[in-house]
């Protein structure tokens, strides 16, 4: 028999070493467009990141090693230009010479592979636009590294292009990533891809959401991109990374049947419409196993495991492919993100009715130091029918969404996670592992123990509990939200009202479904909001903290060995008088042990805190509400090691990186104002904004906190589609649709006034307020809105014009002390 291979990458080459271990006998004749065959293409983002030192090592089998390890003629730099399907012949021609062949086959396997998608960008062919596809591609793209360029811009939030802003922010460069859609990589759902986008940005990333790239043209930096709002990038060179197609033009031309996005139909056994043409890897449509239809998904797993299936049925053994879930794992930053089966944004249309859980475990048993959060989210049918997973975090991820996997492959069913049999040690993982969590609490949902709500859904009239503790509360809580801790739950219960349903939440999940069946049994209605306030918070939109927008604001460049310590004064940097490990500690413990002991210090003295990494974000709230000082922090592989000062009374509180005041000088000196706008009446707001502008160009910092009805002064116009509740689409029929729709206070007369009033400003060449919010904007005054007010109302963040923040109260009280006066409009 004699089996010609289009295609040697991967599953080319795979498949023809499997014949050779199959049948000696056999002719084997692998064709290869490039120089190389059997290639890691996974690894080129990590060779231009230096992680992968050597270009070498990415050449898993030379052309020459193949030829003689499995005795097939392996032909490099040959194209196929034709199938004959009558004759079953393939011609051939070689790129170094030009001359053509015909190469005949009793059996034929196609692994042409994907190509990038033919974007007709404008500008994508200029000097400096690059693609990332093959090693010829990698080679260009080096030599571009070699000169050292500041920026670089990197469109598409797929794999390849998240894999390669991190690669090229290590070597470097300025970074930014533009994604067309509201989140990074499709096989994620948005709450869980947030993650990402805050770790990227940590790293100094700049990623951009929504912005579509349109062209691109020459510029004095180099190029400009231009997106479809209308904004332009400088950027020295440019990387496209948007998407991918099958490579089945050849397939095409012989009339074999492809599905509606060209790739190549197969049967069970990898068998095109001609039966002596097998195909495999990203060029074909595979079984779902969920739906039991047709789909692609361009993965190197799957495309080495149909290699070797292919081969098997080629020599009569018979095999039969069972489908693609598309598991997937991507390393972020120093986190990992992977999936399995369907997202909740692909299921839409697919089916009505499913569930959800989310869980926030940690990766190994809390005790043992070391452990980090695991953030899982698990979706399944009414019956328990298994139809995907996603899990962020740092430690554990891919051992847990392999055990998931494995049981989908397997027909288990959601409920069936919590009996599986996982190995167990405090290093390794907890008693009970996360993959069990996940089906216990599949189990409660399933057999009607516990009923889950989720937050973007509440429903209306509901009473929200938190039940956690007063110091996790007070740290930031989702907006309207009333405090009984757990502890005190089953004495403090008939506070609650008995004709209202109860929504529980806590941190994670665990303390409110106690709440919830305790609750139950006194005969309310509850229910469960589902993975608690660590989801609530994945679901708002990134925000950077204060530390990683220092970081994001610090002009790349190679990573520079640490600087010596210089000496310390004792004013900053007295050492600590003792150390604090909470690396052991599960919710709420490390914030309720860092109050305990910070009581126990005299003013002035400090201690050092050892915290898990997730802790990071509340150490820097908690420091600003207690008026406690963070002196350094840094993050370690597993931790963060912390130095934290008790301030002494009346003194003012600063986080790592500010300057501290001399010994001597007494309380920092302040400046600007902190203004509320509480209104939504055009005079008001337009004196609020005139007093801004004014103090801002005399040299104050000035920030305005808009709060309830001032939001209507933020709001867009038009306003951008955004899903809401009824009581919600309420409120934004109600309010003014943004500045130019304000009316005065007094003397409106239905509108006559107002509209009297803006002629005469207009006569008068009076500023009108959209141009008093731009000026303020432009000298830097700061805009920031209310969090509680934006829940009680229904505005979203993509309802608003640019502002700085959305924050609570507590930060604007740390706004209005840093000022020498605070304002009400």
């Amino acid at each position: 028999m004699k089996v010609v291979i289009i295609g040697g990458i991967a599953g080319g080459a795979g498949a023809a070493a499997r014949l050779r271990r199959l049948d000696e006998k056999m002719e084997i004749v692998l064709v290869e467009r490039g120089a190389e065959i059997s290639y890691a293409n996974c690894g080129l983002p990590y060779f231009l990141g230096r992680v992968i030192k050597d270009r070498s090592d990415l050449l898993i089998m030379t052309p020459e090693k193949f030829r003689a390890r499995f005795n097939v003629d392996t032909r490099v730099r040959c194209e196929a230009v034709a199938i004959d399907r009558t004759a079953k012949s393939v011609l051939l021609r070689d790129l170094n010479s030009g001359r053509e062949t015909v190469e005949t086959y009793d059996k034929l396997i196609l692994s042409t592979g994907s190509l990038p998608s033919a974007d007709p960008l404008p500008g994508n062919a200029l000097p400096g636009v690059f693609r990332l596809w093959t090693l010829e591609d990698l080679d260009k793209l080096d030599a571009a590294l070699a000169e050292k360029p500041r920026r670089v811009l990197v469109a598409g939030g797929g794999y390849v292009g998240v894999e390669l802003v991190e690669n090229l922010r290590e070597r470097g460069c300025e970074v930014t990533l533009l994604q067309r859609s509201t989140h990074l990589l499709p096989t994620l759902d948005q709450e869980m891809s947030n993650l990402l986008v805050e770790e990227l940005r940590r790293q100094g990333i700049g990623v951009e959401l929504k912005a579509e790239l349109t062209g691109i043209n020459r510029s004095a930096a180099g190029l400009e991109a231009i997106l479809a709002d209308g904004r332009r990038l400088q950027t020295e060179f440019a990387v496209l990374c948007v998407g991918v197609k099958p490579n089945s033009e050849l397939a095409r031309a012989a009339g074999l049947d492809l599905g509606r996005q060209g790739h190549i139909i197969t049967d069970q056994e990898l068998c095109s419409s001609d039966p002596d043409i097998y195909a495999i890897g990203d060029v074909i449509e595979v079984k779902d196993p969920i739906f039991q239809g047709q789909t692609a998904i361009p993965l190197a797993g799957p495309a080495n495991r149909q290699a070797r299936l292919a081969a098997d049925n080629i020599c009569g053994r018979d095999r039969k492919y069972r489908g693609t879930l598309g598991t997937s794992i991507i390393k972020v930053g120093s986190l990992t993100a992977a999936s399995t089966g369907y997202s909740e944004r692909l299921l839409k249309g697919k089916i009505d009715q499913y569930h959800k859980v989310y869980l926030h475990p940690s990766s190994h048993a809390s005790y043992y130091p070391g452990s980090a959060p695991l953030h899982i989210k698990v979706i399944f049918t009414p019956d328990g029918t298994l139809l995907g997973a996603q899990i962020v975090g740092r430690k554990g991820v891919d051992k847990r969404i392999d055990v998931i996997s494995t049981a989908m492959c397997q027909g288990m069913k959601a409920q069936d996670l919590a009996a599986l049999e996982l190995a167990y040690a405090p290093p390794y993982s907890s008693a009970k592992d996360p993959v069990n969590f996940a089906g216990m609490i599949a189990e409660n949902v399933l057999s009607g123990l516990s009923e889950v709500v989720h937050f973007e859904h509440l429903p209306e009239g509901a009473v929200l509990l938190d039940a956690r503790e007063k110091d996790e509360h007070e740290l930031g809580s989702v907006p309207g939200a009333v405090n009984i801790p757990l502890s005190e739950l089953r004495s403090r219960w008939a506070e609650l009202p008995q004709n209202r349903r109860i929504l529980v939440f806590c941190q994670s999940g665990l303390r409110s479904y106690i709440a919830e069946r305790i609750l139950k049994q006194q005969g309310l209605q509850v229910a469960t909001v589902s993975g608690g306030y660590l989801t609530w918070k994945m679901q708002q939109q990134p925000v950077l903290s204060s530390a990683a927008k220092a970081l994001a604001e610090t002009p790349a460049g190679p990573k520079a060995p640490p600087a010596a310590p210089a000496a310390e004064t004792t004013a900053t940097a007295a050492a600590p008088v003792r150390t604090l490990d909470v690396r052991a500690l599960a919710c709420p413990g490390p914030v309720v042990r860092l109050k305990q002991e910070m009581e126990k210090l005299q003013s002035g003295d400090s201690l050092e805190l050892l915290a898990p990494l997730s802790f990071e974000p509340d150490l820097e709230s908690w420091s600003k509400s207690s008026g406690n000082t963070v002196l350094s922090s840094a993050r370690k592989e597993e931790y963060f090691q912390a130095v934290v000062r008790k301030q002494p009374a009346g003194g003012e509180a600063a986080t790592a990186g500010s300057e501290a005041a001399p010994a001597c000088s007494g309380a920092p000196a302040r400046s600007g104002a902190a203004m509320v706008l509480f209104s939504n009446d055009l005079d008001k707001a337009m004196a609020a904004l005139i007093i801004a502008c004014g103090m801002a160009a005399a040299g104050q910092k000035v920030g305005i906190f808009f709060t309830f009805w001032g939001l209507s002064v933020l709001r867009k116009n038009p306003a951008p589609a955004v899903r809401k509740s009824l009581l919600s689409r309420m409120f934004g029929w109600m309010l003014p649709k943004g500045a130019e729709k304000l009316t005065l206070s007094k003397m409106n007369m239905g509108g006559m006034g107002t509209l009297m009033m803006k002629q005469v400003m207009a006569r008068d060449n009076v500023t009108t307020l959209p141009e008093l919010l731009r000026q303020a904007r432009e000298l830097g005054v700061k805009f920031v809105a209310c969090e509680m007010a934006m829940g009680v109302m229904g505005i979203t963040r993509e309802e608003l014009i640019e502002i700085d923040d959305v924050v609570g109260v507590a930060s604007f009280v740390e706004m209005a002390r840093n000022s020498n006066s605070t304002l009400f409009i």
